[in-house]
């Protein structure tokens, strides 16, 4: 009854080809030297970019701030390696557009050499405030991708009654084996930070959510989780995208996050493993976050691996060591196949959020040629979200996104499961893409009308203004002649 009722609570996605056999026994590799130079984006988050303390010539130890951060939604940057500032520019994002944002460059000396900094022997003395003070610090955003200031989700746990800390340990993504490595190499670490997030959000329980096809992960998260009654390992089905966060909570609580709603409202917040285990060195080790571990693959990868690497690595630098064929390399991606992002060359940072890069063979990206859509329903069944993927792709093709909004545009999370089950080969995520990046531009040119129409305005009530002003000087000085008239008038009578 039991196994029937969370089945219940799987809504949609599919069975996705795992394809994580190259990488799934191999050891993180971390021995071996930093890049000549790195390349750190100060925009690496949701938010506002960080602000740049230091500047070109400046002389940077290993965890050194670089750069800090501006708001409340925001994160500071770190030197990631030792060395000296070679440049503040504009360099392109790695992000499928290439725009270019503001980068700083290090060149580093080789020497790998920390800043001063003191380790925390009790973090459970500290104030739940200092936690959050504390991580915020460490520049730690959420690494599973969706790169929010972990600290705002501390904080927010203070603010409502939050009764369950959920740790996403999923990684439904093909390919991407680097959580799975993170879990069954340093599960004291990511479980003592899950601890000191509890302590941090003064929150009660916490359960952590792995998929049932990382049998070694489980066993060794369960065995770090032994000695606390308040920490669970809940098995979760292999389907993707049970890393979504709505699914997870739906299928390991029961409950459902309302629309247009937090999870904060239902008393959960959730994070990522990774995000445990990089609070875990913020606060035990006063480490920020300067590094992850990553997961190459892809056949054009002669040499797959999880490697820890420091962040604003050039992906061109990490492809050297894992032998990367780029004579068959046909499309490289940024994280999963799913949801990632495919880059336009690999001169481009690895950054906070970098879980995966792909150097994928044309026999990996070909698909059949798009067909009529035969009405099937299967890209219904799929979407998670519960929406109607082939009505909002028609209506989007008919230039009515107006209505493709109405019809739930706005809640699609673009994790592909449609376009992946479709048999017609229809790509119906690219449609939703599309869709959302027009109404984004469509909202940015009404905004700037808007503005143009309000500067405007404002323009012909500042003539408007000065026009009455002048009139009434003008009427004033008038006066005044008229006044100084009748006066020598009547001195001239009274003579």
């Amino acid at each position: 009854m039991k196994n029937w009722l969370k089945s219940l609570r799987i809504r949609g996605g599919v069975h996705a080809e795992e394809r994580k056999d190259a990488t799934l026994e191999l050891p993180i590799v971390s021995s071996y030297p930093v890049a000549k130079k790195l390349y750190i984006p100060l925009q690496q988050h949701i938010g506002k970019a960080a602000e740049p303390i230091v500047k070109v010539g400046d002389s940077v130890l290993k965890g050194q701030l670089l750069a800090h951060s501006q708001g409340l939604i925001s994160a500071p940057v770190h030197a990631p390696s030792s060395g000296v500032i070679t440049d503040i520019n504009f360099y392109p994002a790695p992000h499928p557009s290439a725009l270019p944002i503001r980068i700083i460059v290090i060149t580093t000396d080789g020497k790998d050499q920390w800043i001063e900094h003191i380790p925390v022997d009790d973090p459970f003395a500290l104030e739940p405030e200092e936690i959050s003070v504390r991580v915020a610090e460490a520049g730690i955003v959420g690494l599973g991708g969706a790169t929010f200031p972990s600290a705002v989700k501390l904080n927010l746990g203070r603010q409502h009654k939050i009764h369950t800390l959920l740790i996403n340990g999923g990684e439904c993504e093909p390919y991407l084996t680097c959580d799975d490595r993170l879990m069954q190499e340093r599960a004291d670490a990511i479980v003592d930070g899950i601890r000191i997030m509890l302590h941090g959000m003064e929150a009660p329980i916490a359960k952590i959510g792995i998929e049932n096809n990382k049998p070694d992960a489980i066993k060794a998260m369960t065995k770090a989780c032994q000695p606390y009654d308040n920490i669970e390992v809940v098995t979760v089905p292999t389907r993707y995208p049970m890393g979504w966060e709505k699914q997870l909570i739906r299928f390991m609580t029961g409950k459902e996050v309302p629309a247009e709603s937090r999870t904060t409202d239902i008393g959960i917040v959730m994070h990522n493993v990774a995000t445990a285990y990089a609070i875990h060195r913020a606060i035990r080790k006063a480490e920020p976050l300067v590094s992850r571990i990553v997961t190459v693959s892809g056949n054009a990868t002669k040499r797959p691996m999880n490697i820890e690497v420091a962040i604003g690595t050039l992906i061109s630098d990490i492809f050297s060591i894992c032998l990367t064929d780029k004579d068959t390399t046909a499309r490289i991606v940024m994280g999963g196949p799913m949801m990632g992002e495919a880059l336009p060359h690999s001169d481009m940072p690895i950054v906070k959020a970098t879980s995966g890069v792909l150097a994928l063979t044309q026999d990996e990206i070909t698909v059949a040629d798009e067909q009529p859509c035969i009405r099937c329903a299967s890209c219904i069944q799929a979407c998670p979200v519960g929406l109607l993927p082939v009505d909002m792709a028609n209506l989007i093709r008919s230039n009515q996104l107006d209505s493709a909004v109405n019809t739930g545009l706005k809640d699609c999370i673009s994790c592909g499961s449609c376009s992946y089950v479709c048999p017609s080969h229809i790509p119906l995520v690219h449609y939703f893409k599309y869709a959302s990046g027009e109404l984004v531009s469509r909202q940015q040119a009404q905004h700037k009308s808007e503005q143009t129409k309000k500067l405007a305005d404002e323009r012909s009530k500042r003539l408007e203004k000065i026009e009455q002003e002048k009139e009434e000087e003008a009427a004033r000085r008038k006066a005044e002649k008229e006044a100084r008239d009748r006066a020598k008038a009547e001195e001239g009578v009274a003579v």
